[in-house]
């Protein structure tokens, strides 16, 4: 009974409680917890203290740490005291120096800087017996440099009482174990050093709220982003990519109702409020993560943007259920008469039934789309140096779709097979396909040689006759072509430029000398030929007023000097009426934006 109650009053002891709590707080933290478990903790009242009453604990070489059985603190301040002991084990501290004393209050500095720079209970004043240290004082260096320095210019006062042992050194010289000298000091202190780095990292992404957690806090779709990840090499790499904003603020200023993607951005948002299994959440972080990685939003070429959503929907669905991949939340599209449509079939379907069409849901919403357009923050997923999104969608689903096959993660639908393969081969950039439409329209001029007008060359060697050169068949002031400008206020100055630019530049190469170039708001403003150089240099716009485009045509095609048979090209923006146009065309226009008509000629998208 008697030794019973004597434990009871020891458990009960306020500074031992305090002393076990401080443990208890290093034994959770990932820097100090590898060097706990090895370390050896004695305190006890039978063991002489001979370093006074201020003392905190002092460490020897073997990795035993000595308490004071009579000092009285919080257990952040013990913490602190135990912590700072055990990096000068971590940090191999016990070394032969012609100044010991010197030598232990440089490893002081160097562990109090370490502390802090963790934050390991900053909130206690100074070191652990409150001393402060003017940073001024001492220069910003390692151990040995320290040292050099203290050697040569001596210890500010202050210093002396840095270490947790007063001012008594807190590194005690003692005979080590053979067994305890195996210990790898240095090697616990960098895994310790790798742990709280990846929690500190945990911390900032929101996955754990403090470094000292248990357990990492994950939400559910956290989790199923995490599963493609592991188990799902089809869209593993995409996943890893994607952020996951769960923020029901941010949900309620987009009217998210389950779910929306944002491809620009690299952001699922998933309202918390969702109320769906693991399995649900698995089946819906697929659909968006398909979304961007088919680029479906950048396919959808000016076609109504909400019935293209709901295109896209009923096709990724499908191959969701094909592959078997979690639940099928109930409500969302689905219709086996679609099964191996294309997105573009299945849209010119929905576009004969619209009063139906109008009526259906995203996981955004009723009438809403969950293909964000607007950027809302945040790098582009794969926004490394030269990498732009197509590339980085491409690279990531071409990947994953060997490594799908290779290890055998099940069959993917035909559909997503050749969707994925028609990403490979991406099409040609806007001002490619202008090239090939002024080559097919002005070919290269055949030249002959001719002596009817003698070679400029002639007037230096009057006696050795040169021909020149002259096109074989009509002249190159026949070559020509009309530009149509929309100059209304509408328009980008930028899509101008651009446009204005390559223009000029393949009308140089193929020596189209002249361009009649005509401006149109409300009215048609002829400006006559222009010279090729004067277009992409000193052009002045006019107009900026209304949209009406009909006249600038009609003004060309009543022209009596220009060529009937000569090429259109149409820069507008796509705010504009339907245009009637008879002869050979073609039209400039911003991506994505649509056309209020079915052109006849090609359409280039200027990005």
């Amino acid at each position: 009974m008697g030794k019973r109650r004597s434990a009871d009053r020891t458990v009960s002891d306020p500074a031992t409680l305090a002393f076990r709590d401080g443990v208890a707080l290093l034994a959770g933290h990932p820097l100090t917890a590898p060097l706990l478990h090895a370390a050896h903790l004695i305190r006890s009242k039978d063991r002489p203290w001979p370093y006074g009453a201020a003392a905190w604990c002092v460490v020897t070489p073997a990795g035993d740490i000595v308490c004071n059985p009579a000092r009285r603190g919080t257990p952040q301040e013990w913490a602190r005291a135990v912590a700072h002991a055990l990096l000068h084990l971590g940090m191999e501290h016990f070394q032969d120096k012609a100044n010991p004393r010197l030598w232990n209050a440089a490893c002081d500095v160097v562990v109090c800087r370490l502390l802090d720079g963790f934050g390991i209970f900053a909130d206690v004043a100074g070191d652990a017996a409150g001393e402060t240290v003017d940073p001024t004082l001492i220069p910003d260096a390692g151990e040995a440099e320290l040292y050099g320095w203290m050697v040569a210019h001596g210890c500010p006062d202050s210093v002396w009482a840095l270490g947790t042992a007063g001012p008594h050194p807190d590194m005690v010289d003692a005979p080590v174990e053979r067994w305890r000298g195996k210990i790898r000091w240095a090697d616990l202190f960098v895994d310790g050093m790798r742990e709280a780095v990846r929690r500190a990292v945990a911390v900032a992404g929101g996955r754990i709220l403090r470094l000292d957690a248990k357990t990492e806090q994950v939400s559910a779709a956290e989790e199923a982003r995490r599963w493609f990840i592991d188990r799902f090499p089809l869209l593993g790499a995409i996943a890893a990519a994607f952020r996951i904003i769960e923020d029901p603020v941010a949900c309620r200023s987009l009217d998210v109702s389950v779910a929306a993607v944002s491809d620009m951005a690299g952001e699922i948002y998933v309202n918390p409020a969702h109320g769906l299994s693991p399995d649900e959440l698995r089946f819906v972080m697929a659909h968006e993560l398909l979304h961007a990685a088919l680029r479906h939003l950048a396919r959808r070429r000016g076609r109504d943007a909400f019935l293209w959503n709901v295109a896209c929907d009923y096709v990724v669905n499908g191959w969701l259920l094909e592959m078997a991949v979690g639940a099928m939340p109930a409500g969302l599209l689905h219709d086996p008469q679609l099964k191996g449509m294309s997105a573009e079939t299945v849209y010119d379907r929905l576009c004969g039934d619209l009063r139906r069409a109008r009526k259906l849901a995203t996981l955004r919403g009723a009438g809403l789309c969950d293909m964000l357009e607007e950027r809302r923050g945040g790098p582009p997923p794969g926004s490394g140096d030269w990498t732009d999104l197509d590339a980085f969608y491409r690279r990531a689903l071409m990947d994953g779709l060997e490594l799908h096959r290779e290890r055998g993660r099940g069959t993917i639908p035909a559909g997503l097979i050749e969707e994925i393969r028609a990403l490979a081969h991406p099409p040609l950039e806007w001002d490619v396909e202008l090239g090939r439409w002024f080559d097919e329209r002005f070919s290269p001029i055949e030249t002959v040689r001719s002596f009817a007008r003698p070679s400029r060359r002639q007037a230096g060697t009057p006696d050795i006759p040169r021909p020149s050169r002259r096109p074989a068949f009509g002249t190159v002031e026949d070559r020509t072509f009309g530009v149509l400008l929309d100059s209304s206020g509408s328009m980008d100055r930028i899509l101008l430029g651009t446009a204005l630019g390559a223009i000029a530049s393949y009308a140089t190469a193929k020596d189209v000398r002249h361009v009649r170039v005509v401006f149109c708001d409300a009215a048609a403003y002829d400006q006559g030929y222009l010279d090729v150089v004067e277009i992409a240099s000193r052009l002045t716009v006019r107009g900026r007023g209304g949209t009406v485009l009909q006249p600038g045509i009609d003004l060309l095609e009543d022209a009596e000097d220009f060529p009937k048979d000569a090429p259109l090209l149409v820069i507008t923006d796509g705010e504009c009426d339907r245009l009637t146009i008879r002869r050979d065309h073609a039209l400039l226009i911003p991506a994505g934006r649509p056309l209020p008509f079915a052109p006849r000629g090609p359409v280039f998208r200027v990005r």
